[in-house]
C-alpha cells in the first residue's frame, strides 16, 4: 500500500463531493489521500440515455481501470452504478453510511406529482422513473434529460426564469425600447404594447438588475442557458441534490416510497479496491454496517433479476431490528404492467433470503417484463 491513497473519480461535483467524504474518512485515520480525476464512458457520451449507453458500469469502468493498472488504489462510485457481476480482481471495500436514498419532484412553485397538471412535462433520464411516473400519472408527458444534477435544474428553470427577464425589461424601458424598433418596422401595435408595458411597470418594484443581483448562482446559470425543452418538473434522488448542496435552492417534494421506489444502492456510495492492505484501510475508516446490508439485500435482488439498467426495476431495503424490511418493483417501459411486492427478510440470511425473494418474483411475471425491456432497448423502441 502506497504512503498516500490515489482516489479515482469522475470529475462531476457531486463525484468529487462525494470523494471528498471518503478522503476526508480516511484522512480521519491518518491517510493521506490524492484524487484522481477520470472521465469515463458516460462522460463521453453526453446526450445518450443511461439504458442506450450499452452494458451497466458505463460511469465506472474507467475508474476501476485505473485501480487494476496500478494507476489508483482505490475508486469511488455511486453504488446505483456499480453493475452487480463479479469485478475480476476487485471489491466493494466500503459502503459508507448511506443517504436519503428515495426520489424528489423538482417544481418551480413546489407541486408534487399528483399535483400537475394533465400534460404536464415530467423530466427524468432513468427507465425505472419514467415507468413508475406513468403508471401513477399516465396523463404526464415523460421527456428525456441528461447532465450533472445541477444540468438538470438550470433546464427545468430557465424557461421561466428568462420569460420574468424579458417582462422585467419591457417594464424598465429597454423592452418598450425595442418594441419602439419595431413599430418603426410595422412589426408591432405600439398603442397595445405601451399600454402593456406600464401595466407590468406597476408589477415590479425592483430594477431588472437589482432582481437579477438577488438571482442564486444556479439560477444565473439558467438565464444563459439555451432552451431546447420546456419542463414543468424533473426527478431527481434526493441524494443528489443533498450532495451537491442544492436541495435547499429549488422546491422539492418527495415522493411516495410505496409507488416510487427507489433504484437498488440509490443513496450510497461505494469505494472499489484490490490491495488487501487498502481495502482493510477503507473497510475500517468508511464501512457502514447496516448501510452494507441493506445494499447487498437490494444488489442481490437486482443480480438475481439480471434487469441491469435496461429495465424499470425499483428495489430497497431498510434493517429493522433482526428483519429486513424489502420493497421491490418491475414494471413494463410504459408503466402498464407490472410484478411488485414487499417481504420481511431474515437478517443472518439476508443475501440467500433476498434471492429467493427475485426468484419469486421473476416466476410472477418478472423475468417477462425485463425480457421486454431489454428486447426494447436494444432496438430502441423506448420513448423515455
Amino acid at each position: 500500500m502506497t504512503e498516500t491513497l490515489r482516489l479515482a473519480t469522475r470529475g462531476s461535483d457531486l463525484a468529487l463531493r462525494q470523494a471528498e467524504t471518503v478522503r476526508e474518512a480516511l484522512s480521519s485515520r491518518r491517510r493521506d489521500v490524492e484524487l484522481r480525476q477520470v472521465e469515463t464512458r458516460g462522460d463521453q457520451i453526453p446526450d445518450e440515455l443511461i439504458h442506450r449507453l450499452g452494458k451497466t458500469g458505463a460511469f465506472v469502468r474507467a475508474l476501476d481501470e485505473e485501480v487494476l493498472a496500478g494507476d489508483a488504489d482505490l475508486a469511488v462510485h455511486s453504488l446505483k452504478d456499480l453493475p452487480t457481476e463479479e469485478m475480476d480482481d476487485l471489491v466493494v471495500a466500503g459502503v459508507p453510511e448511506r443517504a436519503p436514498s428515495g426520489d424528489v419532484v423538482v417544481h418551480p412553485e413546489g407541486l408534487g406529482i399528483e399535483d400537475l397538471p394533465a400534460g404536464a412535462v415530467v423530466g427524468t433520464g432513468s427507465l425505472r422513473r419514467g415507468a413508475q411516473i406513468r403508471a401513477a400519472r399516465p396523463d404526464l408527458t415523460v421527456e428525456p434529460i441528461r447532465g450533472n444534477v445541477d444540468t438538470r435544474l438550470e433546464k427545468l428553470l430557465a424557461p421561466g426564469l428568462q420569460a420574468e427577464h424579458e417582462r422585467r425589461l419591457i417594464a424598465s424601458g429597454e423592452g418598450a425600447a425595442l418594441t419602439a424598433e419595431g413599430d418603426e418596422d410595422g412589426d408591432a401595435d405600439s398603442e397595445g404594447d405601451e399600454t402593456d408595458a406600464d401595466e407590468v411597470d406597476e408589477e415590479f418594484e425592483r430594477s431588472v438588475e437589482e432582481w437579477f443581483d438577488s438571482l442564486s448562482d444556479l439560477e444565473r446559470a439558467a438565464m444563459e442557458r439555451k432552451v431546447e425543452t420546456e419542463y414543468d418538473a424533473v426527478v431527481l434522488a434526493e441524494a443528489g441534490l443533498r450532495r451537491s448542496n442544492l436541495f435547499y435552492e429549488v422546491e422539492t417534494t418527495r415522493l411516495p416510497r410505496e409507488e416510487f421506489v427507489p433504484a437498488a444502492g440509490q443513496g450510497a456510495i461505494a469505494v472499489t479496491a484490490s490491495d488487501p492492505d487498502v481495502i482493510e484501510a477503507v473497510r475500517d475508516a468508511v464501512d457502514h454496517p447496516r448501510t452494507r446490508v441493506a445494499v447487498t439485500v437490494e444488489r442481490t435482488v437486482l443480480g438475481e433479476l439480471n434487469g441491469g439498467c435496461v429495465a424499470p426495476i425499483g428495489v430497497s431495503a431498510m434493517v429493522q431490528g433482526e428483519h429486513i424490511h424489502v420493497r421491490a418493483r418491475v414494471l413494463s417501459t410504459d408503466g402498464t404492467e407490472e410484478v411488485a411486492d414487499t417481504r420481511d427478510l431474515p437478517i443472518r440470511s439476508h443475501a440467500t433470503a433476498a434471492a429467493e425473494f427475485a426468484a419469486d418474483l421473476a416466476d410472477r411475471g418478472a423475468d417477462d417484463l425485463i425480457a421486454e425491456a431489454r428486447e426494447e432497448a436494444e432496438t430502441g423502441e423506448d420513448d423515455d
